[in-house]
């Protein structure tokens, strides 16, 4: 199927919907989802943008500005993952706890405002990595349109260009507790550390990265293209996030990488 019919089944299938609440992070997928479904439904599309100590308050500031770029109704709730011992005990299993709070919340959004469908972005690509967070979006009846018509990461970066949205060539976004390997607890203090680390890197130009927090040792992943400016500002790097806590800091050979903690899991550690 083209990318073009994909696009069409993805309009028809939101008028069908009549109305929608969407999770809106403000990455690439649910900017898009948003942005086409706004087209085709205009007042009957809320985007609601979940915050927390796991969601940068730089993206909190991105997902308000391109809803109002975009024009749609948009609802911040705040949740309250630290607060959930299945979350912060840090189980392969996290995102399913935390979904399932997010969707359970979306859901009763939309039966307030008698909203007919929750969806969220998961695309096509999404469904060839583990994520529990699917499981809990099924069991609660959400919708991932952009996945069902087929639609990849690829393809929803050219229609973004296309419709001129910013965030079209926008890295991969993922929240913070995603940088801490499973089994170590995630605190406020740990995150803030990711965080702190992460934007004082993209100031020196490293757009492409994450920061794994293994407690005393931060992981870099980065791409081939910004190693140089790793290693010209490798003392400032070092110096930085010892500052802010970590005893060692470490470049990861294998790269940038989404889902890098995955690697360490086996099928008996999924379904656990």
């Amino acid at each position: 199927m083209s990318s073009d019919q994909k696009l069409e089944n993805l309009k028809n299938n939101l008028k069908a919907m009549g109305s929608a609440a969407i999770a809106f992070s403000g990455g690439v997928d649910s900017t898009f989802l948003v942005k086409v479904a706004y087209d085709v439904l205009g007042s009957r599309v809320l985007a609601v943008t979940a915050t927390s100590e796991t969601y940068p308050e730089s993206e909190l500031k991105e997902a308000k500005s391109l809803a109002k770029m975009i024009g749609v109704n948009h609802q911040i709730i705040a949740t309250q993952e630290l607060k959930k011992k299945n979350f912060y005990k840090n189980p392969p299993i996290r995102c399913y706890f935390c979904k399932g709070e997010l969707f359970s919340e979306l859901k009763k959004i939309a039966e307030n405002k008698k909203i007919r469908y929750v969806l969220d972005a998961s695309n096509f690509d999404d469904l060839k990595d583990y994520r529990p967070g699917r499981k809990a979006a099924k069991e609660l009846g959400v919708k991932s349109p952009l996945a069902e018509v087929g639609l990849t990461k690829e393809e929803i970066r050219l229609f973004s260009k296309k419709l001129g949205l910013p965030t079209w060539s926008k890295p991969s976004q993922a929240c913070l507790a995603s940088r801490i390997p499973y089994g170590i607890e995630i605190t406020e203090k740990e995150l803030k550390k990711v965080a702190e680390a992460e934007v004082f890197l993209k100031k020196l130009g490293i757009n492409i990265l994450r920061v794994r927090n293994h407690k005393e040792i931060a992981r870099i992943e980065t791409v081939p293209e910004y190693l140089p400016l790793v290693i010209k500002h490798s003392q400032e790097i070092n110096k930085k996030l010892k500052g802010l806590g970590f005893t060692f800091v470490t470049v990861d050979l294998g790269g940038y990488r989404t889902g890098s903690l995955n690697e360490v899991l086996n099928n008996d550690s999924k379904s656990n």
